[in-house]
């Protein structure tokens, strides 16, 4: 029987690129399968319109929101982050707040038997979406008191109080909007642990992340180590920041030719920390970022705060490539270490199992060759697919 399901989405799922669009594509592709979709997204000041970027017939009805106009400059991030601290009330919260009225006219008084909602941000929304929506599914692609409460720790200042206020409002939203939702999806059994502590009335189901099959793509092998993923995410800043002030003086030293280089969106938000170097290259958001991870011959996720599990292993793995990881950067993840990812923490061990993997061609050949198994495994879309019943 076929199945009517609406989609709920801060951030339009194509093009896929970066880890939010890859998971809510999954699962509309997951329901599309079994049914008609209606998607309702929000759409950023500027973004091109998200229904031209969707495959054709994917969905029945497509519903842009726009989000109004506002700086993205640092001194205002700042200005409206310091109201946000003051009203205790969290960035990505307050960003999508408000547009019940949008989202009930966008409904036009039908009726779903599963209503999805991607990201815990706009959990509220699960008020307007339950009155029409037989079944109400949360997509938890982080814990958001979580992330906020490992950045807090990491960061000094009023950036980590802030992170810290946002920690607890975080966790009150969870606590009410949780236990409201049929189900809630984790992308870890790790995530999903940590959701029954919160909320133990919670019924949680583990949805790993996933990326759709791909064939191993043609190596370039160019003497160029990769970090993946939107620069203004900020987990992401921290952990550019990190790599260049601990780990790149190091391996530049030791490694004359070697090349770093950033791949994917807004790496303007990064310039502080890479401009002045020309070994350092952005190349800006990709077509295909498991292609361009190939072309090189180290992925690094050097992640010092983090929630969820990291797309960027999976595409790295995806590309046949070696990854050198902090552990809680691969979190969640079934990676062993030296047996298909190498972890190190710190700047001199980061350095050292970067170093390892240039020096040795054999052991980049064998971690990669791994990772790339473990990928075709479990974490490809149809695998993933197997862990929903609706």
């Amino acid at each position: 029987m076929a199945t009517e399901a609406l989609v709920l989405a801060p951030e339009a799922p194509y093009p896929l690129a970066g880890g939010g669009a890859l998971r809510t594509a999954s699962l509309v592709h997951y329901l599309a399968k079994r049914g008609a979709v209606d998607l309702i997204v929000f759409r950023q000041p500027g973004a091109p319109d998200p229904g031209k970027e969707l495959p054709a017939g994917l969905v029945r009805k497509i519903t842009v929101i726009d989000l109004p106009a506002h700086s993205r400059g640092e001194a205002a991030r700042a200005a409206r982050n310091a109201g946000r601290v003051a009203r205790k009330v969290p960035p990505l919260v307050d960003r999508f707040a408000g547009f019940e009225r949008e989202v009930r006219a966008a409904m036009g008084g039908a009726r779903y038997e599963i209503g999805v909602v991607e990201h815990s941000w706009c959990a509220p929304y699960r008020a307007v979406l339950g009155a029409a929506c037989t079944r109400t599914v949360l997509d938890l692609h982080n814990i958001e008191s979580v992330l906020h409460e490992r950045c807090g720790a990491v960061e000094g200042g009023a950036t980590g109080f802030a992170h810290r206020v946002f920690a607890a409002a975080s966790r009150k939203l969870e606590q009410r909007w949780l236990p409201q939702f049929s189900e809630v999806l984790a992308t870890s059994e790790s995530d999903a642990e940590r959701v029954r502590a919160i909320v133990p009335g919670a019924r949680v189901v583990v949805y790993p992340n996933a990326i759709p099959a791909v064939a191993l793509p043609a190596r370039a092998d160019e003497e160029a180590i990769a970090f993946s993923g939107n620069m203004e995410y900020h987990p992401n800043r921290g952990a550019v920041r990190f790599f260049r002030q601990e780990v790149w003086p190091r391996l530049r030293e030791v490694w004359p030719r070697v090349v770093w280089r950033l791949i994917g969106k807004n790496p303007q938000a990064v310039r502080q920390w890479i401009s002045g170097d020309p070994r350092i290259e952005a190349t800006g958001p990709v077509d295909d970022a498991v292609k361009e991870l190939a072309r090189c011959r180290v992925a690094v996720v050097p992640l010092l705060a983090a929630s969820g599990t990291r797309l960027k292993i999976l595409e790295a793995w995806a590309a046949g490539l070696p990854v050198v990881s902090t552990p809680i950067g691969a979190e969640g993840l079934p990676g062993r270490d030296g047996e298909n990812l190498l972890l190190a923490e710190g700047g001199a061990a980061f350095a050292s199992a970067v170093s390892r993997l240039l020096s040795f061609s054999t052991l980049r050949q064998e971690l990669g060759r791994a990772g790339r198994l473990l990928l075709e495994r479990e974490f490809t879309w149809e695998k993933a697919w197997e862990k929903l019943d609706f």
